[in-house]
């Protein structure tokens, strides 16, 4: 294995490390203390049992997406779906955290540093899934 291949091995990895265990670890604060949670970014949920259930909905799902990030880290052979799972996570997040910017008007501060961060985590992982490209043929024939 050359240099090359070594650091950006580690560096997919790392990404895959922290992208992972910020989706779990959300995931699973928001599913186990989601008023704690939510209070840090002055969003009251107390007594709406309709809007926690919603969220923890997601939460699974977040939870989920971050243990197959980290997956990822373990396994080489699922390291591509990790990063393209992660891309497609927090560039998902990220951007429909923008359009709400834009929408509906600039939310707490934390949220839109939320929406840097997910952005950012998510060109990352794509970033990180270039060089595996050419061995896949995303191409349909007819």
């Amino acid at each position: 294995m050359e240099t090359m291949t070594v650091k950006s091995l580690v560096i997919r990895k790392v990404v895959l490390l922290l992208g992972g265990l910020v989706a779990s670890g959300i995931a699973a604060t928001i599913l186990f203390a989601p008023d704690a949670f939510y209070a840090a970014y002055e969003i009251e949920l107390a007594g709406n049992t309709n809007l926690t259930n919603e969220l923890k909905a997601s939460a699974g799902a977040l939870f989920v997406a971050g243990l197959l990030m980290l997956s990822g880290v373990i396994r080489a052979q699922l390291t591509f779906i990790s990063l393209a799972a992660a891309a497609a996570i927090y560039l998902a997040y990220g951007l429909s955290r923008s359009l709400s910017i834009a929408i509906d008007g600039v939310p707490h501060s934390a949220l839109v540093g939320a929406a840097i961060f997910e952005i950012t985590i998510g060109v990352i992982c794509l970033l990180a899934l270039l060089p595996d490209l050419n061995r896949y043929n995303f191409r349909t024939t007819n």
